[in-house]
């Protein structure tokens, strides 16, 4: 007999040689139903494997983002089974989950076009439906080799001749075809339900210019067909708000080629930036921080020593400035070691916390140039704290209370990812452990829920991440808190202790928009344009219906101007449907529409960008209304 211990708790006894889906089965026809995957010892694996150790069991829905890989990688093997069968020459290359979907990129004679599309998805769900079992093997490296050369399978045989010679090599088979692959996979092809295709491109094989170009079919799959329609849905709705053209339609911002990866930001694109840096610099100020700007090009010798130049300089721009290498920020830390060694500072008066709107610039291959998501010069809104190590806990709890903060007021949820010590890293174990588990502390403190991301942290300490998700599910990584033992040693940061003898402070990186650039691209899709009242570059359009209500337009353009809303006013002579029609593209918050009588009633009749025609009121109600809404800062 085999105990497998569950998450609950709870432990069952089944004979040795007992499946996972039995398991499942044993415990919940619906958990057998809805699982895709098992972690058994901490191990991803397949529902068909069969047990013969006692071990902990956790069985992961689709909704975990490691059964969803698997389910989509499984998907693959079906779409690579449907392509083999319909065009029996093709070479297989690889097959991969990615976010939200999957690819598989093939060696053709054939040139897939949009056209194969219907035809690959009828075979793929003709595959499904004949509910092949996904059946693991194992074979020698020698063994391997010998099957995919005859099966004149390239690719395959380059990928096998790259392992270990004593290496076991698994493949996996669903009806007539077989696929390398590490898995695992779901149990039987019937498990998968919603799938379609969804483009092509083409790839390199291994990425690399000199290798053949392979056609790359991309395509995503759900467990129902409700959730399909959902994601298409979504992906619809994130076309109509690309921020790349609502930036140009709205007057925001645009990307021309004279400055590719450089924003221009517009007259109403500034006013909106304005607004989240007047709220960044109010809410720095009460937390206790103060703003200091940096130069933007500083000597080699300044990023030797921060260890830029050995790790991160291909991302870097060089100048030379009398006869002296230099190179333009991409960070700004190092400024901001400077300027704390500018004075001399006793123990009483850390934490010192230093924000800085930092404009910095990273080399980005121009073939990953995205608007404003992926750009080579940005705001970063960085802070850096320097701190005692009794201290710690509370600043980083500090910091998460302010991310909150910001979050919340966009409505944005979020989850909170921890990345520990990559390879490439400077400093003593030691320090590294200190630093990891400070911000473990924090986290469970706070009592907040994290995943953990090894190896992915910065080359000077660990961090902790902040993923937003949007309103059409999408995440973006924006705030990060990290904790560094290395700067302050690098730059010899001291303070004078209790004792009266110099001590190293510890130190925090932190930004919260992430990018100010990317912030508002990810605003304006999240917004669909349509800006709450607080940050709109126009709050108000009036519009009189005749040119009898000019002088009335003006007057109440005046009054709302003195009292610092944003507005402007319509007086072309068009018919006021017109003149609604085109406020409403341009996703002003309010209109206001005056005809003889709001003239002769002192009145504004208000129309609201969601709520539609929401009556008269005299001008200062509205004014008093839409402060109020402007002051809360109200979504």
């Amino acid at each position: 007999m085999v105990s497998i211990s569950l998450k609950d708790g709870s432990q069952r006894e089944y004979p040795k040689g007992v499946t996972l889906l039995q398991v499942a089965q044993d415990i919940s026809p619906r958990l057998a139903k809805n699982a895709v995957i098992g972690v058994f010892n901490g191990e991803l694996t397949g529902l068909n494997t069969m047990i013969y150790e006692d071990g902990d069991l956790d069985l992961l829905m689709f909704e975990d983002q490691q059964a969803a890989d698997v389910y989509r990688h499984s998907s693959s093997h079906v779409m690579a089974q449907a392509v083999k069968r319909l065009w029996p020459e093709t070479k297989l290359a690889i097959g991969p989950a990615i976010d939200r979907g999957f690819y598989y990129d093939f060696d053709s004679s054939h040139t897939f076009t949009p056209e194969d599309f219907a035809l690959i998805e009828k075979e793929m769900n003709a595959i499904i439906k004949a509910d092949y079992p996904f059946v693991r093997k194992e074979l020698s490296r020698e063994e391997a080799l010998d099957y995919f050369s005859k099966q004149d399978e390239v690719y395959k045989v380059e990928l096998i001749q790259d392992l270990p010679e004593d290496a076991t090599i698994s493949l996996y088979q669903q009806g007539e075809f077989v696929d390398l692959c590490a898995g695992p996979h779901v149990p039987s092809t019937g498990k998968l339900k919603a799938l379609k295709l969804m483009s092509l491109a083409g790839a390199y094989w291994r990425g690399r210019e000199d290798n053949p170009m392979l056609q790359r079919i991309y395509a995503t799959s759900f467990p129902k067909k409700s959730m399909l329609d959902e994601y298409l849905h979504k992906l619809e709705e994130a076309k109509k708000r690309d921020h790349r053209r609502l930036g140009r339609e709205l007057g925001l911002f645009t990307i021309v080629e004279e400055g590719p990866g450089f924003p221009f930001f517009m007259p109403k694109g500034m006013i909106l930036r304005n607004e989240l840096e007047n709220f960044w610099r109010e809410e720095h100020r009460k937390a206790g921080y103060q703003e200091v700007r940096t130069p933007i090009i500083l000597s080699r010798e300044l990023w030797e020593r921060s260890g830029h130049w050995d790790h991160y300089q291909e991302n870097m721009y060089f100048t030379t400035i009398d006869e002296g290498d230099y190179a333009i920020k991409p960070m700004n830390c190092p400024g901001g070691m400077i300027i704390y060694k500018q004075d001399l500072h006793s123990y009483r008066e850390l934490p010192i916390r230093m924000g800085e709107l930092g404009l910095v610039h990273r080399h980005e291959l121009s073939g990953v140039l995205h608007g404003l998501m992926r750009v080579r010069a940005f705001t970063q809104d960085d802070a850096h704290i320097f701190m005692l190590p009794e201290q710690i806990i509370d600043e980083i709890k500090g910091v998460i209370d302010l991310v909150d903060r910001f979050y919340s007021l966009f409505g944005f949820p979020y989850h909170v990812e921890l990345s520990t010590r990559p390879e490439d890293s400077m400093g003593t174990e030691e320090d590294w452990e200190i630093a990891t588990n400070a911000l473990i502390q924090a986290l469970n403190e706070k009592g907040i829920e994290y995943i953990v991301n090894e190896g992915d942290g910065a080359f000077y300490g660990p961090k902790i991440d902040f993923h937003l998700q949007d309103s059409l599910d999408r995440t973006w990584q924006c705030g990060t808190i990290q904790l560094d033992f290395q700067m302050p040693e690098k730059f010899d940061l001291t303070y004078i202790g209790e004792d009266g003898e110099k001590h190293r402070p510890v130190m925090i990186h932190r930004v919260i928009y992430g990018s100010i650039e990317r912030f508002i691209g990810i605003l304006t899709e999240h917004f669909a344009g349509a800006f709450p009242t607080w940050l709109a570059p126009l709050q108000v359009r009036v519009m009189p219906i005749t040119e009898r209500q000019h002088d009335y337009a003006l007057q109440v353009r005046a009054e709302l101007e003195k009292q610092d809303i944003r507005v402007d006013s319509d007086l072309r002579s068009e018919k006021i449907g017109y003149k609604i029609r085109e406020g409403q593209l341009q996703k002003i918050p309010y209109l206001l529409i005056l005809g003889d009588k709001e003239k002769e009633a002192d009145t504004v009749a208000v129309r609201h960008r969601k709520q539609g025609d929401i009556g008269a009121m005299p001008l200062a109600e509205f004014i008093s209304k839409i402060k109020k809404e402007i002051n809360e800062k109200a979504l």
